[in-house]
């Protein structure tokens, strides 16, 4: 169907559609396209059919009301032209047109344009069925407040970090939420990635416009506020096709977070856990440059593994730095983890540590000088 010649409307006031299942992206532009034809007031879209439009593109948000097969919304449009101009992450940079390098990334962001006026935002981190991660938390707050960021850093944590934890992470600089943990429905009993949906409590956070979810594992090494400037979803690739949950933006929203609960049952996650879900309930995601989360793997032809230039983030997989040895990647010790295994990476994360308090250094309980 031809989109109609907006330039013959005087007013755009509702938009009515049939549409099918996970539709809706036309919708969206002719929404946005109407806009730039002078139509600046508010508009209301209508689809009928069953099960709505695409829910990463119209926000449950923005819902009015649902009667059946009749779904009303009114959409935010600075936040819907975003999301259409940006391209899908599955195949190009969300910001391509300007070339990636140091000095690059405030411009592209100041392109893009702020779509929430004075938005409050946050750094969160997960901390939930064991205390193993609690180093790597205290690692990453002080990484990131020595990029001089001006976020909130807020730490979900479930009852297994103990009080004497608690306290050592708000020394750290975390403001501290207590949560109940969510088991991952179609993971293994007492596996790794068992509770890893606890993860989707971030949505929750609603007091945030908009936070930057980063996983303990990880240390910042750049200034990243401006990626803020991203609509959800946004992430970098883990491999061609499929986002990295390691660092990614999200809008928090408690019928989004209800919405998720929900398809959690029905959404087959290819690993089990919270990547694999994600990955299935935002097929809509826009892809930030690999150095926003650079994980630590190496292919069989780089053999050098060293630390590339311009990183913004460093995401630690295999065994963790602390629970290696100061001057030595334990992931070289092992045939099957030496393609996690760096020394300059290593030492990166050793740097963050020498730089915390002394009283905060004994929480890295397994760290071998």
């Amino acid at each position: 169907m031809p989109m109609p010649k907006l330039e013959e409307y005087s007013k755009f006031d509702v938009v009515v559609s049939r549409v099918p299942c996970g539709s809706g992206v036309r919708m969206a532009n002719l929404v946005v396209n109407a806009r730039k034809h002078g139509n600046n007031q508010p508009t209301y879209v209508v689809f009928i059919g069953s099960c709505g439009p695409m829910w990463e593109i119209f926000r449950c948000d923005d819902l009015l009301m649902h009667d059946g097969e009749v779904w009303i919304y009114k959409p935010d449009l600075r936040r819907l032209k975003q999301k259409v101009i940006m391209p899908v992450g599955t195949c190009r940079l969300a910001l391509p047109y300007v070339k990636q390098g140091d000095g690059k990334i405030k411009y592209m962001f100041a392109e893009l344009g702020s779509t929430i006026d004075n938005p409050r935002e946050a750094y969160v981190t997960v901390l939930h069925s064991s205390e193993d991660y609690v180093c790597g938390a205290i690692a990453l707050a002080r990484s990131i407040i020595h990029t001089k960021s001006t976020k909130d850093l807020v730490l979900l944590a479930d009852e297994s970090i103990t009080k004497k934890s608690r306290q050592a992470l708000r020394a750290a600089g975390w403001k501290i939420k207590r949560i109940d943990r969510i088991r991952s429905p179609q993971a293994e009993k007492d596996t790794y990635n068992e509770w890893n949906y606890s993860k989707l409590r971030i949505w929750q956070l609603t007091e945030y416009d908009k936070v930057i979810f980063i996983d303990s594992d990880l240390i910042i090494i750049k200034n990243i506020d401006d990626f803020f400037m991203s609509p959800q979803l946004s992430a970098s690739s883990n491999d061609k096709v499929l986002f990295n949950s390691g660092v990614m933006l999200i809008e928090p929203s408690q019928c989004t977070f209800d919405m998720l609960m929900q398809k959690r049952h029905t959404l087959v996650s290819y690993n089990g856990g919270d990547q694999g879900f994600l990955n299935e309930a935002f097929t809509w995601w826009h892809r930030w440059p690999k150095k926003s989360n650079l994980l630590k793997i190496f292919d069989g032809n780089d053999t050098k593994h060293e630390l590339p230039d311009s990183v913004y983030a460093i995401h630690y997989l295999g065994l963790k730095p602390w629970m290696c040895y100061r001057d030595y990647d334990c992931n070289w010790d092992s045939l099957h983890q030496q393609a996690y295994a760096s020394d300059t990476i290593h030492k990166k994360w050793w740097e963050v540590y020498d730089s915390m308090p002394k009283k905060l250094q004994k929480f890295c309980a397994w760290i071998s000088e």
